[in-house]
């Protein structure tokens, strides 16, 4: 029996309005970012990387890598892998007590291989097909680290409502667009947080990891589907940016620390400006660099 296409739902999908928007939901729809890194995340990176002599500046640099840079809600093993690599062994309290921050090559090359689906059920497959005992030992660790996350954030992370906004926004676009959930997030947390909300029923799509990356998503549900500038991706991360240059639409950042804001000027002005063509060009690049001057590049302790 061949296996089911994750994303058929995305690939299917036809267009019933003249417009489509995308939207990210962690950080960007839900205040869920920062209790999910700071309480889920964190503390069980420090347990099963073997970071407890240098706890505090492991929750610094993943704070940085996850809230306040432009690697900001990026792909959980992709920003584990940084802060292995590049920010911890850079940070003073490692270097004045001459930690040697743990490393992983194999966990290392299954993340860098374009052909690594980034989820739990992508590491179970390579966990299968793992060549040594060593690579099997490093990614069932990973594996293990992902699972513990996902438990603590169902344990943890509930009755957290959408921005202001959010749902005033989503009553607006409903009668005029397409909206489609676009996020690197489990679908089962998306489909728990969006459905606890109510606001689950106004997606025509609720796309989380396991149908692909945020790029894949847009190109799926929406890539020459819709004409030219009718095409738009909310979000709150370089990644959802990215995502939406990839598949020539339109952007309009949720900036972090301002996240009511932005959303009342989207609900107030924004989308207004898509529906009638003023989106693209002047207004869209304010807004964006507005967003990036949000994001550094560099650590407080490089920079």
């Amino acid at each position: 029996m061949a296996d089911i296409d994750p994303a058929k739902p995305l690939k299917e999908m036809k267009p019933r309005k003249d417009f489509f928007v995308g939207i990210d939901s962690d950080g960007c729809a839900f205040d869920t970012m920062g209790i999910k890194q700071r309480e889920c995340f964190c503390p069980w990176l420090i347990g099963y990387f073997g970071l407890q002599p240098v706890a505090l500046a492991a929750r610094q640099c993943k704070e940085f890598a996850d809230l306040f840079s432009k690697t900001r809600g990026a792909n959980r093993h992709k920003t584990t892998k940084r802060i292995l690599t590049e920010l911890l062994p850079s940070h003073p309290m490692v270097k004045a007590r001459d930690f040697k921050v743990p490393q992983f090559p194999h966990y290392f090359s299954w993340i860098d291989s374009p052909e690594s689906l980034l989820s739990n059920e992508g590491l179970e497959r390579s966990v299968s097909a793992a060549r040594t005992a060593e690579a099997k030992a490093e990614l069932e660790l990973a594996l293990s680290w992902s699972r513990r996350v996902n438990e603590a954030i169902a344990d943890i992370v509930k009755d957290m409502p959408p921005f202001p906004y959010v749902r005033e926004s989503l009553e607006k676009i409903v009668p005029l667009a397409d909206v489609v959930v676009v996020s690197a997030t489990p679908c089962e947390a998306l489909m728990r947080e969006w459905e606890e909300h109510d606001i689950a029923r106004y997606a025509r799509v609720i796309a989380g990891q396991e149908m692909g990356k945020k790029a894949e998503h847009l190109n799926y549900a929406a890539k020459g589907k819709y004409e030219k500038n009718h095409i738009l991706m909310v979000g709150d991360a370089p990644g959802d940016m990215k995502a939406a240059k990839a598949n020539d639409a339109l952007f309009y950042p949720v900036n972090p620390g301002s996240e009511a804001e932005s959303w009342k000027r989207f609900c107030e002005e924004g989308f207004d400006k898509f529906i009638n063509g003023e989106y693209a060009g002047e207004y869209e690049e304010k807004v964006i660099a507005e967003f990036d001057a949000c994001l550094p590049e560099k650590p407080p302790w490089e920079a």
